[in-house]
C-alpha cells in the first residue's frame, strides 16, 4: 500500500516540506493510532535483543540521525518497530542550515541527495524534548559544530553539546564527516580528532556514567584512512564507528547528468551508497579483527541489504533513506529476517 499508493502521493510535494508534515501528522495521529501501529510494524521478540557497548538494544535496527534532528518524534517512532533512536546533528546555537531548496530525490536511483547544513533548534530544545519523553528505547546523541564556529575552536562546540546532553542521551555519535557543512570534513584530521575524542573521553569519565563516545565516518575514504580509524580508535578506546555517512560522490547514477549538475553539491543517501558503505564495514571489521563495534548505515533498503551490513561486520544497523522510499513496514521486514535466520 505504502509504495503502491502513499509513495506515490508524497513524492508530487518538496521533499523538505513533506517531512514537516508527516512529522505533524505523526503527532497528530499517535495518541489514536500508536496502537495500530504498534501491531503493524513492531516484532517484539526477546531473541532479538542485543547488548553492545554496554547498552542492551530491544533490536538491532534504529533510525539514524537526520530524520528526527530535535528529537520530536522519539516516543512515537517506538511505534514503528525502531530498537534505537539517534536525534541530531545538534549544535550548541540554533541554526537554520543552508538555503533552501536543498533536499532532493533521485527515484530513479532510489535515493536522497541532502544539503541540510545541520538545521536545528539546537541543543537546549533538544535536552527539553529528551527529559519529557516516555520511551525507555535507547536514544543517541549526533553532535556537531555549528556553521558559524571556526575550525580552530570548533572542540569548544562538541564540549558544548556533550555536556548539555550528557544526562539525557544514552550514547554519542561525533560527526565530523557531514558533507553539508562548510569545512566540517576537514575536521576529520587525525591529530584533531584524536585531540577531540580524548577530550570528551576526560570528560566522561569525570562525569561516572561511562557514555559510549562513537565516530561517524563517510563512505569516501581510502584503506590508508580507514586504517587511521583504526589505530585512532586504538588510541583514543573509544566505544566504536559508524559507518557511514553520506557520500559526496555521484559514481553509478541513474538520473542524468543534467539533473545531477543542476541540483548541485549535497549529500547523497540511498541504494547508490550501499555496497560503499557495506565495504567499508567489511574492512573495518576485518582489518581490525571486530576490535570495536560497528554502527551499519547506508543503502539499506531490503531485509537483505540489512543482513549484508550485519554480514560484513556490523553490531547494529540504522536506516534513513530506505525508509522513505520502502516504508515503515522496512523494519520490520529486517527484524522478521533476523529472527529466521536464528531460526534456521
Amino acid at each position: 500500500m505504502y509504495k503502491l499508493i502513499i509513495r506515490p502521493i508524497l513524492f508530487l510535494f518538496d521533499p523538505e516540506k513533506i517531512h514537516h508534515f508527516i512529522f505533524k501528522l505523526i503527532t497528530l495521529t499517535a495518541p489514536f493510532f500508536g496502537w495500530f501501529n504498534r501491531i503493524l510494524f513492531c516484532q517484539n521478540d526477546k531473541r532479538l535483543q542485543k547488548e553492545v557497548f554496554g547498552l542492551k538494544f530491544k533490536n538491532p535496527v534504529g533510525i539514524a540521525a537526520g530524520f528526527d534532528k530535535n528529537g520530536l518524534l522519539i516516543d512515537q517512532l517506538e511505534d514503528y518497530g525502531f530498537g534505537f533512536i539517534e536525534i541530531g546533528t545538534v549544535t550548541p546555537k540554533p541554526q537554520e542550515g543552508n538555503p533552501k531548496k536543498r533536499l532532493f530525490r533521485l527515484p530513479k536511483d532510489k535515493a536522497l541527495i541532502n544539503r541540510m547544513g545541520f538545521n536545528n533548534l539546537g541543543v537546549n530544545e533538544a535536552v527539553k524534548k529528551l527529559k519529557n519523553r516516555k520511551t525507555k528505547l535507547i536514544v543517541g546523541g549526533n553532535i556537531g559544530k555549528n556553521t558559524a564556529t571556526p575550525n580552530n575552536i570548533a572542540k569548544a562546540d562538541y564540549v558544548y553539546n556533550f555536556n548539555a546532553l550528557y544526562d539525557d542521551v544514552d550514547y554519542f555519535v561525533v560527526n565530523v564527516s557531514c558533507p553539508n557543512v562548510k569545512d566540517l570534513t576537514k575536521l576529520q584530521d587525525v591529530d584533531f580528532l584524536e585531540d577531540l575524542l580524548l577530550t570528551l573521553k576526560s570528560l566522561d569519565k569525570t562525569k561516572g556514567k561511562n557514555r559510549p563516545i562513537l565516530l561517524k565516518i563517510a563512505p569516501d575514504l581510502n584503506t590508508q584512512q580507514l586504517d587511521d580509524i583504526i589505530e585512532l580508535i586504538a588510541k583514543t578506546k573509544i566505544a566504536g564507528v559508524i559507518a557511514s555517512n553520506t557520500s559526496s560522490g555521484r559514481e553509478n547514477l541513474t538520473t542524468s547528468k543534467q539533473t545531477i549538475k543542476e541540483i548541485g553539491n549535497g549529500g547523497l543517501s540511498g541504494l547508490p551508497i550501499k555496497e560503499n558503505a557495506t565495504q567499508v564495514i567489511r574492512y573495518l571489521a576485518q582489518k581490525s579483527n571486530k576490535a570495536f563495534p560497528i554502527i551499519g548505515v547506508g543503502g539499506i533498503h531490503s531485509a537483505q541489504d540489512a543482513l549484508d551490513k550485519l554480514d560484513a561486520g556490523a553490531d547494529l544497523i540504522q536506516v534513513f533513506t530506505g525508509f522513505i522510499y520502502e516504508g515503515p513496514q522496512l523494519v520490520k521486514q529486517i527484524n522478521t529476517a533476523i529472527l529466521k535466520r536464528k531460526s534456521s
